[in-house]
């Protein structure tokens, strides 16, 4: 009976120790989130040589010296993401105390310091191969289309990372697994040419929008006003896919909210990109837009581990992928 009672204890302290782990890996995903948007604004607010050529120094100092605006800026970003670095430790070193070999917790947790060492190095590519400010180079468009993609990954691991950090352990089933997977597909090159528009309209802003359409169809234009028509038609085209497949899936009663979140936020997103063109991209519009995609990628991911979970109602079992 003691040791019935014992065992009983035991699985009472493991579950809160997850629900705590859980809590706290929602808390680093929202704390990455607010790292991306002000990289974003760093971005679009031209600041991101705030520090110089420098890395990790910031104009030759460890604390900037009499900074200017831009300089406070892409400081506070950079304290931020160091800030992300070291949260994304713990949550590591959390995961592999409290969950067993092979627990897919510990593998998301662990991509997840990868992909945020990763975002780091990119983040030092940037300053260091002067990717910032002015810079329009094709060069530039192809390294933020990498760090996007990078950035989606990390997203994507501490999801995973709180969903499966949950007190139940979920197994892992087939089921619409393709359709989601070309869905998760869909929405990551819409991001892509996001980036590379969003990088189109920082560096030529366009005075009305006649002008900016004018500028998109002129072949004196920059192969990056050119590109940015790319953005518009995928994003139609891809909204509409995913704001279909995912609100077919409202019928499913384990799927229901994270598919009707996912519909929502794909119309909304669609109606945000269109007065996002019509207002000639201002920066706070900007942020809102990513903030969008970034919560539509999320939604999309726990949706796909959703629908491949099946939970065991009988007996405690291991998550291995």
């Amino acid at each position: 009976m003691a040791t019935t009672a014992g065992l009983a204890a035991a699985d009472a302290r493991a579950a809160a120790d997850r629900g705590r782990f859980r809590g706290f890996a929602w808390a680093v995903l929202a704390w990455n989130l607010l790292v991306v948007l002000w990289g974003a604004y760093v971005r679009a607010s031209g600041s991101g040589a705030g520090c110089g050529d420098h890395w990790p120094l910031c104009n030759g100092d460890v604390l900037p010296r009499a900074p200017q605006l831009t300089t406070i800026i892409e400081f506070t970003h950079r304290v931020s993401s160091g800030i992300a670095l070291t949260l994304a430790v713990v949550l590591c070193v959390w995961a592999w105390r409290s969950f067993p070999a092979r627990h897919v917790a510990r593998r998301a947790a662990g991509l997840s310091l990868l992909f945020l060492l990763l975002e780091a190095l990119l983040g030092a590519g940037l300053v260091l191969f002067r990717f910032v400010a002015q810079n329009e180079s094709a060069g530039r468009a192809i390294y933020l289309s990498a760090h996007l993609v990078n950035t989606q990954l990390l997203l994507a691991a501490l999801a995973m990372t709180a969903f499966f950090g949950a007190p139940r352990t979920p197994q892992l089933t087939e089921r619409w697994r393709g359709t989601l997977l070309a869905t998760l597909g869909i929405a990551l090159a819409v991001s892509i040419t996001g980036a590379v528009a969003a990088l189109g309209d920082t560096l030529y802003p366009a005075p009305t929008l006649a002008a900016g359409v004018m500028e998109d169809f002129s072949a004196a234009s920059s192969v990056l006003l050119r590109l940015r028509l790319i953005h518009p038609a995928l994003a139609i085209a891809g909204g509409a896919w995913i704001a279909i497949v995912t609100f077919a899936r409202t019928h499913q009663p384990h799927t229901r909210r994270l598919a009707f979140a996912a519909s929502l936020l794909a119309i909304v997103q669609l109606c945000a990109g269109a007065v996002n063109v019509a207002l000639r991209a201002p920066i706070a519009l900007q942020i809102g837009h990513l903030l969008l995609a970034d919560l539509l990628w999320i939604c999309l991911v726990l949706l796909f581990l959703k629908s491949r979970e099946a939970v065991q109602n009988a007996g405690p079992s291991v998550t291995t992928w």
